[in-house]
């Protein structure tokens, strides 16, 4: 966002979980704010959107049958729509809070000005839902004395659910940015697939996303099972292949292959890997992209090569496969490490 991103138009509704019977709450008109509660609000629905992670609206037929899609793109048409396909989207939100743990919380449509996504200063809708109250602690003077006092109330810097569709690629199904930061499980599907019903948007952050991903899955479930990989050897070739996405702009299929994996036998089963990985995981992967450096920052940290011994010792691999050897005591049954170093620090 910039300085220049402004509200233009803001409605709320409340959205009780309809499985419990619990009610809708529609409102009938917008919301009047000062510019102090605009400039705290702003704060609340935007600061969470820190990820270059892009989704598209997406219907299976086609996008137009997408409800979201649908009222979304009429207010974009005409912005003074946004009170009847508020509406519209509250109903739709209600229809999908059907898992009993959704709980019941605060519908916010809002108008946005001037907002940046990809480079571009577009409109954007934001979709926002509040779940979660905190207390909290008031004190003030009375007298000579001071009284103590609470109330339940929204967190400003706690944004439950919340998506942003910003007005371009609309043949794609408008660009889509969303937060999630409370659902795990089953009942994340309600926001996400249900009532958004997102797919991933098919650019370089999800392309590096889903190769680091089958990267980490055929090192650590295919090598061990179909070439004996110990846990070192696994160490090494996720360093290698950490490195190969640190020192290249672009990931050629190929290239990768040659430089980390190198023996043929195990290249093939790779690629042979990498076939079932997309029929699992419904991805399609594409052999040549520009590495997207926000995605590799972001799943660095599923590359970490760590051998954890019991409860008692982590073994950090950084390189040089040579200066560690597995062994067993026969004596005791039990397995050890044996490291090879000139310097200790």
């Amino acid at each position: 966002m910039t300085d220049l991103t402004s509200i233009k138009n803001i409605i709320v509704h409340n959205i009780g979980n309809k499985l419990r019977e619990e009610e809708i709450q529609i409102s009938r008109s917008l919301l009047e704010v000062d510019e102090p509660v605009k400039e705290l609000l702003l704060k609340y629905f935007l600061s969470p959107f820190t990820s270059n992670e892009y989704y598209n609206l997406h219907h299976e037929s086609e996008v137009q049958l997408n409800e979201v899609f649908t009222y979304v793109a009429r207010i974009f048409d005409n912005p003074d729509e946004l009170l009847v396909q508020s509406i519209n989207l509250a109903k739709h939100l209600y229809e999908q809070s059907t898992h009993p743990k959704v709980k019941a919380g605060e519908f916010y449509v809002v108008y946005f000005k001037k907002c940046i996504a990809d480079n571009q200063e577009v409109d954007a809708i934001g979709l926002f839902k509040s779940e979660n109250k905190d207390t909290y602690l008031k004190v003030f003077p009375n007298g000579d004395n001071f009284e103590i006092n609470y109330e339940d109330g929204i967190n400003i810097n706690k944004l439950d659910k919340g998506c942003l569709i910003f007005n371009i690629e609309k043949d794609k199904g408008y660009l889509v940015s969303i937060v999630d930061t409370i659902s795990r499980g089953a009942e994340a599907q309600y926001w996400k697939d249900d009532f958004l019903h997102l797919k991933p948007r098919e650019d370089n952050y999800h392309h590096t996303k889903n190769i680091l991903n089958l990267c980490k899955s055929f090192v650590t479930e295919k090598l061990p099972e179909e070439f004996d990989a110990s846990r070192a050897d696994q160490a090494i070739m996720l360093n290698k292949s950490a490195d190969y996405f640190k020192l290249n702009n672009s990931f050629k299929i190929d290239d990768f292959a040659a430089e980390v994996i190198q023996q043929p036998e195990v290249i093939k089963a790779f690629k042979d890997f990498r076939g079932q990985f997309e029929q699992d995981r419904d991805v399609r992967l594409i052999d040549d992209f520009d590495i997207s450096s926000s995605a590799l920052k972001k799943q660095q940290r599923v590359f970490k090569s760590i051998i954890k011994l019991d409860k008692n010792f982590h073994i950090y691999i950084h390189g040089n496969r040579e200066m560690i050897e597995k062994g067993k005591d026969e004596a005791n049954g039990m397995h050890y490490y044996k490291l090879f170093y000139k310097e200790e620090s």
